[in-house]
């Protein structure tokens, strides 16, 4: 029998009880489409929190929080280390003044957020400007995005009700105030001045505001002198040059004593505790699939049943066993598949209703507006999810036609044709 006469067999047998054959695919659509919509909340989950994690972390930085020696604390030499490992392009140092920062620009005034930094290092590190250019000189310092926004008058201060605008207009190559009042110790407050060289790139998320007040490291052990304060401690990171690298770097720091942290640690425990989630909701989707295969061996067994005279016919012209186990696995097979196929567009359908439509409940029920902007995804498909879920639901399919499709080839010839003279 050519492979198209047995599609033809396949095809006609499954025609002669239509309504039977509907109801075991609907059963195993509905089992295989359980399976991905459950998993792929996993997926969903997984994406959202990777997502974020990497939209508030600089993938390729590696904070270094200081040394596991007790007592021991990070040198420039260590520092001079680091930069010279492979795959950094650089390695900013960060401090702050253990101090209230009040900066005026004329009549208006408001608080900043001095940071003494390397902006040469800051540059390769990626810190990118929306404005202006890196300073020339010493007195010249880059000013966060938000800036301007935090200098007011004394009537925009004392404004009740929509938020003031502070300063309008731009404050590239203006000179400006920073008087600093220590927080502790009897020191003095002080008042330095500084042009305003560049403004920093707006912060990737709507809710960040940046204040900061980047200053040459140069300036670092002066005002503190003035101010009566001691160095405070550094925020070292280690930037690589991409985020493959970020591993090997972070390694070879904790081999060196570094206590470190990076996004790759985060998203590692991140994707074990998702993948163990993952397997727990397909293995759980598999158990529908398989409660679906019970219909697909009730009608294999009641389709050899009532196709005793044909088998018998076919084994008295010659057909092989063999041959009639292929045509009823095939035919299983084939319910596996149309649910398989079915079942995939449903899931997709309904996965994309889920990511519209729960987020618009969610934030309706919080009383909140801009509903379609929430940036969340409840239920991801990858092409891989669709693969095991077709393997399995096929492969079910085939294990449930096998005992059926064992028993047909075992029907005596004599007995089927006597069974419908």
């Amino acid at each position: 029998m050519q492979y198209k006469d047995q599609i033809g067999f396949i095809k006609q047998h499954m025609q002669r009880n239509k309504l039977r054959v509907a109801t075991t695919i609907l059963a195993a659509t509905m089992g295989c489409a359980f399976l991905i919509v459950l998993a792929s909340v996993g997926f969903g989950l997984h994406k959202t929190l990777t997502d974020d994690v990497l939209d508030n972390n600089m993938v390729t930085k590696i904070e270094v929080a200081g040394k596991e020696e007790e007592g021991a604390a990070i040198t420039p030499v260590d520092v001079g280390a680091m930069r010279e490992m492979d795959h950094v392009i650089a390695v900013t140092e960060r401090s702050r003044p253990q101090a209230e920062a009040l900066v005026r620009l004329g009549e208006r005034s408001g608080f900043g957020s001095p940071i003494f930094t390397g902006l040469e290092n800051e540059q390769k590190a990626g810190l990118a400007l929306s404005e202006g250019r890196m300073p020339a000189s010493d007195d010249e310092v880059i000013v966060g995005y938000h800036f301007s926004a935090g200098l007011l008058t004394e009537e925009e201060a004392k404004q009740e009700g929509d938020e003031p605008k502070g300063f309008q207009g731009t404050v590239i190559g203006q000179t400006f105030e920073m008087e600093l009042t220590p927080y502790e110790g009897e020191g003095e407050p002080a008042t330095w001045r500084f042009k305003v060289a560049g403004i920093a790139e707006e912060p990737a998320k709507d809710w960040m505001t940046d204040g900061s007040v980047y200053i040459d490291e140069s300036w670092a052990g002066p005002i503190n002198e003035k101010l009566g304060l001691e160095k405070s401690p550094s925020e070292i990171a280690v930037f690589a040059d991409d985020l493959q690298s970020v591993g090997g770097i972070t390694e070879a720091l904790k081999n060196e004593g570094y206590y470190v942290y990076s996004v790759t640690e985060e998203l590692g425990s991140m994707n074990m505790f998702f993948t163990v989630l993952k397997a727990g909701l397909i293995f759980v989707g598999t158990i529908a699939v398989l409660i679906a295969s019970i219909g697909i061996f009730n009608t294999m067994t009641m389709a050899v049943t009532e196709r005793t005279r044909e088998i018998g016919v076919m084994k008295a012209i010659g057909a092989q066993p063999k041959l009639i186990q292929r045509l009823f696995l095939m035919e299983s097979a084939a319910i596996g598949v149309i649910g398989t196929v079915l079942a995939v567009a449903i899931s997709y359908a309904i996965s994309m209703l889920a990511n519209w439509l729960v987020p618009l409940l969610v934030m309706s029920s919080l009383g909140e507006e801009g509903a379609n902007e929430v940036d969340i995804l409840i239920s991801v498909i990858p092409w891989q999810l669709v693969v095991i879920s077709a393997a399995i639901s096929i492969g079910v399919a085939m294990v449930s036609g096998w005992r059926p499709a064992r028993k047909a080839t075992r029907i005596d010839v004599i007995q089927a044709l006597r069974q419908e003279l």
